[in-house]
């Protein structure tokens, strides 16, 4: 039986996508050209290409649950020393992006996670500690906001690459004072 490795994530848009990505490849990381910049929704998860159709199925229905959020990114973060990552901060978002999360990792994509789930943006990892250092200091104060208006499916090439497969756009609209 053949098998895809998969992931799900919030693709972050333009300009701070390749603005983030460049700041990662700055620091040495030699993950930053083969990884889409993203908060990760689903982590690499091997599934049987049999099972793509349902998976999708899945996610389309997750998405469909869902609205539309913001999400306000400020500041450094790390995991380091239980993990030597640098990330840049989610300051508003991380409930909607918990959300979302939940539903995309449940039915055909149940799993346990090596982690607690914490929605973040790596720009950095696996690098020494020195370089880790640089990156944290280096973004300490970057800040941007954008609009989450859904997620994609991603899939790991034999080359190494993450590429965006399917693009899921969320069905709800977006709550208002009078919805409360």
């Amino acid at each position: 039986m053949s098998e895809r490795t998969i992931g799900v994530a919030v693709a972050i848009p333009e300009p701070y996508g390749s603005e983030l990505q460049a700041h990662r490849e700055s620091f040495g990381d030699t993950l930053a050209s083969s990884i889409p910049t993203h908060i990760t929704l689903l982590p690499p998860t091997p599934v049987p290409a049999s099972d793509f159709d349902r998976i999708q199925e899945h996610l389309r229905k997750v998405a469909d649950a869902q609205h539309p959020f913001e999400i306000h990114l400020r500041g450094t973060g790390t995991f380091h020393p239980v993990s030597p990552v640098v990330f840049v901060s989610i300051a508003l978002g991380i409930s909607d992006c918990e959300r979302v999360e939940e539903g995309v990792r449940s039915g055909p994509l149940s799993r346990e996670l090596q982690f607690p789930y914490h929605p973040h943006v790596t720009v950095a990892h696996d690098l020494p500690k020195g370089v880790l250092e640089r990156a944290f200091e280096a973004l300490a104060h970057y800040d941007a906001r954008f609009p989450v208006w859904g997620f994609s499916l991603y899939e790991h090439g034999g080359d190494g690459v993450w590429r965006p497969r399917c693009e899921f756009a969320f069905g709800r609209p977006v709550p208002t004072a009078d919805d409360t």
